[in-house]
């Protein structure tokens, strides 16, 4: 069986340019929420030297000498790009595995080498001209050796985006050029470990004998080891769910009014509801946090945080945000003014298992609730709170968000639809 992994390049820089050719050439960064630092860059930005994570006013000075192009983080398109690629891979390869948002494993099960080749060529040129965005894609019989594979399509032009790893020949003199660090499944921490003891390079690290591996990495390392000798022990798997979900923003302007800080809590506690709904999972502790400016050092610092415990676990927006704006209610403090706040759901079970209590006297208040709460997900669209609770504002939870260098949203709002003259 072969795998081969699907990496979009440079995902949301490719996104911005899809819809906006005249940035293709032109070193480009996008900027984390509320326009904070680097979190994706175009390979011309890469050759000015932009490390990820660059805070953006140490770069100000080469946007404003037109050297380089800035974008605001536009998730709504990355979003929404990402599922048409998804769309595309799923009409070639039913069993698809998404890894993230510009990365998915395609299982090429019954298909021969040529065949693996010949669609993943394809493909590239089909999502390219369909969807806008270049895409590198890695053949080999392993995720982690694909994943090295996906490297080389991205880095080399002569692959034309495929770089297929299906002998031993191959397989070698990749992992020799591949250092230790790139390989998938070794950490940043562990990088560094494996380099003191001689392993510098993924060639290294496979002619350690099993018994080393294990000693120094334990039982996942030696999982990476195999997978990097050709031998497939990472099974398919489905995302795991999370247990704890939080939503939090810092705020472009501080907050000292009560009511405005309790709208922004309410849209924190609907959005951790709906993530909780959508995993089919349901909490049992809500915590709310709020807090000063940590910046300021000329004002005073109030950074509360309190939970509530549920009775029963819940996953209704009514009780996460009712029980969020009580929390809210016991930490709030006049005279303060507040940067930022967030909503964590922990204690998360299966939504499919609560067991309720035999004096759970609003059971049928409950039930209603998860109905609405049901009706509100059908009706919402991602980012817009077209159907919310009165404590909500309406409109985009991103209100408030600083986006001064923000994109259209080409494919999900009318009004931004292109026109062509």
């Amino acid at each position: 069986m072969m795998y081969a992994l699907v990496d979009c390049n440079n995902f949301f820089v490719s996104c911005e340019r899809a819809f906006q050719p005249q940035l293709e050439g032109k070193a480009v960064v996008v900027l984390s929420n509320n326009d904070g630092c680097v979190v994706a860059r175009s390979n011309e930005s890469k050759a000015l030297g932009i490390e990820m994570c660059t805070p953006y006013f140490k770069i100000r000075s080469l946007a404003d000498s037109g050297r380089l192009v800035v974008r605001s983080s536009n998730y709504a398109l990355y979003g929404d790009l990402s599922v048409r690629i998804m769309s595309i891979l799923r009409s070639v390869s039913p069993k698809l595995e998404v890894y993230s948002i510009d990365e998915a494993f395609m299982i090429m099960e019954g298909m021969d080498v040529a065949q693996v080749k010949a669609i993943s060529s394809d493909l590239v040129k089909r999502i390219r001209q369909w969807i806008g965005v270049p895409v590198s894609i890695g053949v080999a019989s392993t995720k982690t050796l694909s994943k090295i594979a996906s490297h080389f399509a991205k880095k080399y032009p002569g692959y034309r985006g495929v770089c297929v790893m299906d002998n031993d020949e191959k397989r070698m003199k990749a992992l020799s050029l591949t250092e230790i660090g790139d390989v998938w499944g070794i950490g940043w921490r562990t990088a560094p470990k494996l380099g003191a003891m001689g392993v510098r390079s993924a060639s290294d690290f496979v002619q350690r004998p099993q018994e080393w591996v294990k000693k120094h990495l334990g039982i996942m390392g030696v999982r990476t080891w195999m997978e990097l000798q050709g031998k497939d022990c990472i099974e398919d798997q489905e995302p795991e769910k999370r247990k704890s979900i939080c939503t939090s923003r810092s705020f472009a302007n501080s907050i000292s009014d009560k009511n405005e800080l309790a709208s922004r809590v309410s849209d924190f506690a609907a959005l951790c509801a709906h993530k909780l709904r959508s995993e089919n999972s349901a909490a049992h502790t809500v915590w709310v946090f709020i807090q000063t400016n940590r910046f300021r050092k000329d004002t005073v610092q109030y950074d509360p945080m309190s939970s509530i415990s549920l009775d029963v676990p819940a996953s209704s927006t009514q009780e996460i945000v009712g029980t969020s704006l009580k929390i809210l209610e016991a930490i709030y403090e006049p005279g303060y003014e507040y940067k930022r706040a967030g909503v964590i759901l922990t204690d998360i079970v299966d939504g499919s298992s609560i067991q309720p209590s035999l004096f759970d006297f609003d059971y049928g208040k409950r039930s209603k609730e998860d109905k609405v709460s049901e009706v509100m997900d059908k009706v919402n669209v991602p980012g817009r709170n077209l159907l919310g609770l009165a404590t909500q504002r309406p409109g985009n939870y991103s209100d408030g968000i600083r986006c001064s260098y923000k994109s259209g949203s080409f494919s999900t709002d009318w009004k931004d639809l292109i026109e062509v003259h």
